[in-house]
């Protein structure tokens, strides 16, 4: 991606700035506080951080991707209606959001970050999803910038690291701890964690459930 939405003091315009985009898509928000609203994805392609029981490991990648501009992705997001635009990957943060977030915005759009927070964060969000991973330490910029905290939970292993993680967000912060969908014991894993800890919310992957995307 062109990363930088100026050169100098000449600025680069919005057609020319460019991602690589694993897929783009029309559905519903299927986990967290949104779950089940109109959503507009744009899957960036590109990860470091390689969770083994990742269900996007062909994301990690940039290279086989094709490059979309700012203009076409904004332009594409707006002509889905939706009730928001959800920027995900792979790790979006790899790359500076601030081009694409300001495009999406100025066309009136409501804009999603879904991040493990392991590169400084850059963007315009109106929300952010902060899933940290312990595979590669997030960066300290995501904690103030983060609305809700969604850690995956496989073993009982996971859980120290989210309340670890829970302790450097503000207290605001809606709290989630999911299940990760090829280790089935692990909701009842949470379901005995949560009655014990109140603070924290079940998430579910409820498309995986419905068998949409």
């Amino acid at each position: 991606m062109n990363s930088l939405a100026s050169v100098g003091k000449k600025a680069i315009a919005p057609q020319l700035i460019t991602y690589p985009i694993v897929e783009t898509f029309h559905s519903l928000q299927g986990e967290g506080t949104w779950t089940g609203m109109s959503a507009f994805f744009i899957r960036l392609a590109g990860c470091d951080v390689h969770c083994p029981w990742c269900d996007q490991k062909e994301s990690w990648t940039s290279k086989i991707y094709p490059q979309q501009s700012v203009t076409m992705l904004a332009q594409t997001a707006k002509a889905a209606n939706p009730a928001m635009v959800v920027i995900t990957g792979g790790e979006p943060l790899l790359y500076d959001l601030f081009p694409l977030t300001q495009a999406l915005r100025k066309l009136g759009l409501r804009v999603h970050l879904e991040t493990s927070g392991a590169h400084p964060f850059t963007g315009q969000f109106d929300w952010v999803t902060f899933s940290p991973k312990p595979f590669k330490v997030p960066h300290h910029s995501i904690y103030s910038q983060v609305n809700e905290l969604k850690v995956v939970v496989a073993t009982s292993d996971d859980l120290p690291w989210a309340e670890e993680q829970a302790n450097k967000v503000p207290s605001s912060v809606v709290k989630y701890l999911q299940p990760e969908w090829n280790h089935p014991e692990s909701q009842s894993l949470i379901f005995d964690y949560i009655l014990d800890h109140p603070q924290w919310r079940m998430s579910l992957q409820t498309h995986k459930f419905l068998g949409v995307r």
